[in-house]
Formats: C-alpha cells, sequence, structure tokens
C-alpha cells in the first residue's frame, strides 16, 4: 500500500495527544486519578482480558495501560504487547503440568461429583444480572468492610493445594487416548516465527492464546450453531494460579520463582476411531490463557478440537480451517487493519475518482452517440 506524507501536522498530532489527557481529567479540578491498584484489583476482569491478549502477565504494567486507554482493552492490549517485544528473553521454563495449579475455581459440567468435589469460586454465573444501585454511593467503610469480614469464620485448611485432574479420570478408564506428545519437540514461537500453514497444534494453541476473546467466540460460537461437529462438553475449568518453575542458575535443579493467574479449560468432544478395528475414544480440545478468562478458554478449546478435526479429515466449515481462524483472531491486527482506513488514502481515492469519472464520460459519449 502506498501513503502519502503530510507536512504541517505536527502541530495538530501533539494537540490531539494532549486532548486524550484533557479528557482523562476533564472530571474537574477535585477529581483524583485511578490508581493502578485499583484498577487491577477491582477492574481484574478487565485486566486479565489485557494480560491475556497482551501476551505479557504483567498485571500492574496491564492496569497502566488501561489506564493510559481509557478502558479500551484493545489499544491496552497493544502497549502491553509493544512493551513485551522491547523486553530481552533471558529463560524459557519447561513444560508445567497443571495439576499443581492452586485452584481458586474448578467446575465439570461432564459429572456431578468429581475427585476432589465442584468448586464454584467467584462467578456472575448464578446470580441474576441486575445493576446493584447500592453500589453507586458505597462508603469507603462499606467498601473496606466486604475484604475485612471474609475469612473471619472461614476454617485454616478450607481449600485443598491441589485437584486431581478430571481428564485424568477419564485416561484411566481408557476413554481417552493416551497422551503422546514427544518431550524433545519444541513448542512453536508465534512472537519470533510468522505461521506458515499448516502448523503445528502448539502454534495455533499459542495464537488463541493470546487472542482477542470477542474473534474468538464468534468464530467459536458458528460451529455451536451448527457450522462444524464438535458438540462439546466441559469435563473441567479451572481458573487459579499456576506456579512457575525456572532452573537454578548453579545447580539447575527447577526453582518455582512465582505464580500466574490461569484459567484451563478441557472439553471432551464426539468420539471417533482413528484406525480401522482400534477401540473408540472421546477427543479433547484445550484451552489456556492467562488472568481469568473463563468465555475465552472455552471458546479456545472448542476451536483446538475443531481445527484438529479439519487437520484430519480436511475444513468443511470456517471453525475448521486453521488459516481463516488463526489470521482472524488476534484483536491487535484486527485492529490495527480497520483502523488504517483512517490513515490517508489521498492518492489512491484520486486514482479512484480519476476512473470512475472516466468510466462515466465513456458511458455517457456512447448513450449519446
Amino acid at each position: 500500500m502506498g501513503y502519502v506524507a503530510i507536512k504541517g501536522g505536527g502541530k495538530a498530532i501533539e494537540a490531539a495527544e494532549s486532548l486524550l489527557d484533557f479528557q482523562r481529567a476533564e472530571q474537574g479540578a477535585d477529581a483524583l486519578p485511578l490508581d493502578t491498584d485499583s484498577i487491577e484489583h477491582q477492574l481484574r476482569n478487565l485486566t486479565s482480558r489485557v494480560i491475556s491478549e497482551g501476551g505479557l502477565y504483567h498485571p500492574k504494567l496491564a492496569a497502566l495501560a488501561i489506564k493510559q486507554c481509557m478502558g479500551d482493552s484493545l489499544e491496552a492490549a497493544f502497549t502491553l504487547r509493544a512493551y513485551r517485544s522491547t523486553r530481552p528473553r533471558l529463560l524459557e521454563t519447561a513444560i508445567h503440568n497443571s495439576s499443581g495449579m492452586r485452584v481458586t475455581r474448578r467446575i465439570s459440567a461432564a459429572f456431578k461429583d468429581i475427585p476432589g468435589g465442584q468448586m464454584l469460586g467467584a462467578t456472575t454465573d448464578y446470580y441474576l444480572r441486575l445493576l446493584r444501585m447500592n453500589l453507586l454511593d458505597e462508603s469507603p467503610e462499606q467498601f473496606q468492610k466486604v475484604a475485612s469480614n471474609w475469612f473471619k469464620d472461614m476454617p485454616k485448611d478450607a481449600v485443598p493445594e491441589t485437584f486431581p485432574k478430571v481428564v485424568d479420570a477419564l485416561r484411566a478408564e481408557g476413554l481417552l487416548p493416551p497422551v503422546n506428545r514427544d518431550p524433545k519437540s519444541d513448542a512453536f514461537d508465534i512472537t519470533r516465527d510468522p505461521l506458515v500453514f499448516p502448523v503445528p497444534r502448539s502454534a495455533a494453541l499459542a495464537t488463541m492464546a493470546r487472542a482477542e476473546q470477542g474473534g474468538l467466540l464468534t468464530i467459536a460460537y458458528s460451529n455451536m450453531r451448527g457450522y462444524g461437529d464438535v458438540h462439546p462438553t466441559v469435563a473441567e475449568l479451572r481458573v487459579g494460579y499456576l506456579p512457575v518453575f525456572l532452573p537454578h542458575p548453579i545447580t539447575g535443579e527447577p526453582i518455582e520463582i512465582g505464580e500466574v493467574l490461569m484459567t484451563e479449560c478441557e472439553v471432551v468432544a464426539m468420539y471417533e476411531s482413528s484406525d480401522e478395528g482400534s477401540k473408540p475414544v472421546f477427543t479433547l480440545g484445550y484451552g489456556a490463557c492467562f488472568g481469568h478468562n473463563e468465555v475465552k478458554a472455552i471458546s479456545m478449546a472448542i476451536l483446538d478440537r475443531a481445527l484438529q478435526k479439519g487437520a484430519m479429515d480436511g475444513p468443511q466449515n470456517p471453525s475448521e480451517d486453521a488459516e481463516f481462524v488463526l489470521l482472524h483472531i488476534d484483536g491487535i491486527d484486527s485492529m490495527g487493519f480497520c483502523t488504517h482506513y483512517k490513515m490517508p488514502h489521498y492518492v489512491t481515492f484520486q486514482s479512484d475518482m480519476d476512473r470512475l469519472r472516466t468510466t462515466q464520460s465513456k458511458r455517457q459519449s456512447g448513450d449519446q452517440a
């Protein structure tokens, strides 16, 4: 694409940027700025979305990006991802086992009773979506009382450290295929290597892990509505803090250096038999992403299964076509292409007008003849 350099626009651009700061502060002289701690903890779902789509687990900087971009999640994720690109890469972690997750929420739609029990955790799933008008004038004392009273009567060690995985029980019963992964194979690095189709499953999962939630949901929803044949059941959805291990600089032994909040979803889909005469088993779709993002993780798991089906049988629907899915779910790419239409297209549009005028002139001459 060709663009035209604009002269004399520097001052206007600087003024436009300063106007953003004015809009952020125009509430009045007595207004107080949002602090990043409040954004991180009180707008935690928005923060989760930004760290997931930004591809960088740093809640504090995600909160800063939200503040800077005045709540625009796409712009905030763009800003966070731009910051990530300036950071050096020092180490890589080994493969982590999510069964060691410190769970805050864990449910299964496949079974009423699961090993370790259902754990509803914090969710909006079960209450009416009605506006709580009392929050309009919530006092600091009322607000602080909620947290201070929460643990008052809770027994110690009420929640186990870890929970068993539902899919492990299904796999032990022979209802799922055994784990078949080459430990020597490297995961595809989407930040350093371009997607050249067909891509390995790790590339698809990595792309979906930082995809825009709405984009993932749209394509996964098309599968749910019949443009596909996955028909999943959530075997397990879990939210919690996953310990991160890195090798010790001297001993090389893995040591825990922190933890990240993650959402993980495993869906069980229609059973199939890969070879004639082999034992039929359920198929599995997997989704995992930073933060508390349940809709995204479920959508990702559905699309993972759909893409596996498309790779095996050939894509019959958009949700099964890896190239279609993976090139249309990144919010930063989509936003960039959409907003580029606001940039100057003077030369190309002048050319379009010249062609249209010429066509109209020829058509008019032909009619008169």
